[in-house]
């Protein structure tokens, strides 16, 4: 890789101020990996992550390694393709998730359908790890991400379960092609016809289809998460990592950890106009990755027999969204799909 390239001047990207709106926030727990140095403190995290997965499989995570400054720093990054980016060059680099299953490249707005004939308006990159030097090249990203230390919570999440703190990293080899996504997405607003004909509602309901979801945390509020008592906000926390597990680790746990329903809303009246920037880092099991962990007590999604591959489940996942003809399902305000044999349910 050359070393004489010089990185450009970035943007100064300025977020919305956070909403001043009384909303209804999930209480969402705390993780502080600072503990995760002693063996004390990693046992300590482990109880507190299984209560965080069990109860709303969303949790924060901070003292993660990184300083606002840094923070600010990425998300002036995630904003150059998005707005420093002429329309023409941005299309030259157009994936195809529909036909591929790969999540890789740009995704233009009105590529998927969110309901009653309206289409997104949402754009991503997103970035397979092969190709993170060529992103070093432009920004310096990949020192930053390799220092992202995804395992302290995977072996948190193998001791919560009473196995071996490496059963987890051993599933996941983050150099290989497809096993690491780092997605850069922006949300535009929409017409005011739009939000009536789709209730306000931006992204459905759904679980993600990996094992752990990364989400930068930012201002402006839309993300809402399905709990006992309804839907309900999740509140900015300045500098923090939002974390949620996907359908891989509820397939491989036997559903004791269950995929997080969550979706994405009209922000709040106070934020309305401004622009949604998001950085998410999806996290995926090895493709040939299909048996489920030996627990008491844990029921399967499918037989061992005919349970999809991780590749199989994450291409099936990844084509048919926003193309499906979803039918409706059993319970009210549910639709659903069948994929590899397995029911995917979608909250409107």
């Amino acid at each position: 890789m050359p070393t004489s390239l010089t990185v450009p001047q970035t943007p100064r990207y300025v977020p919305a101020l956070p909403t001043k709106e009384n909303l209804q926030y999930a209480d969402l727990a705390i993780i502080d990996l600072s503990k995760a140095a002693t063996a004390e403190g990693r046992a300590e995290l482990a109880v507190e992550l299984r209560e965080a997965l069990t109860t709303h499989g969303f949790c924060y995570i901070i003292n993660h390694g990184y300083t606002q400054a840094q923070n600010e720093r990425m998300f002036d990054i995630v904003d150059i393709p998005m707005s420093g980016v002429p329309e023409d060059e941005k299309r030259a680099y157009t994936g195809d998730s529909k036909k591929t299953g790969i999540l890789q490249g740009y995704k233009p707005r009105q590529y998927w359908h969110i309901d009653a004939g309206v289409r997104d308006q949402l754009e991503h990159y997103a970035s397979l790890r092969p190709f993170l030097p060529d992103l070093d090249a432009f920004a310096r990203l990949q020192p930053w991400l390799q220092n992202l230390d995804l395992t302290a919570l995977l072996r948190l999440m193998a001791l919560s379960l009473e196995l071996p703190e490496d059963t987890f990293v051993k599933l996941h080899d983050f150099d290989a092609p497809g096993i690491s996504y780092l997605s850069f997405m922006k949300y535009f607003p929409r017409s005011e016809e739009e939000e009536v004909r789709t209730k306000n509602v931006w992204m459905k309901g759904h679980t993600d289809f990996g094992s752990i979801t990364l989400l930068w945390s930012q201002p402006v509020a839309a993300l809402q998460i399905q709990t006992k008592e309804g839907w309900r906000w999740v509140k900015h926390i300045e500098n923090a990592l939002l974390m949620n597990i996907g359908d891989s680790m509820e397939f491989l746990t036997g559903g004791f950890y269950k995929g997080t329903i969550h979706r994405v809303v009209q922000p709040p009246i106070d934020q309305r106009g401004y622009t949604r920037l998001s950085l998410i880092y999806f996290s995926f099991l090895n493709d040939d990755v299909n048996p489920v962990l030996q627990r008491v007590g844990v029921e399967r999604r499918c037989e061992d027999d005919v349970a999809p591959t991780m590749k199989a489940w994450r291409v099936a996942r990844i084509s048919a969204y926003g193309t499906s003809d979803l039918q409706k399902g059993k319970e009210p305000g549910i639709e659903e799909e069948v994929l590899n044999g397995i029911v995917v349910n979608y909250y409107n």
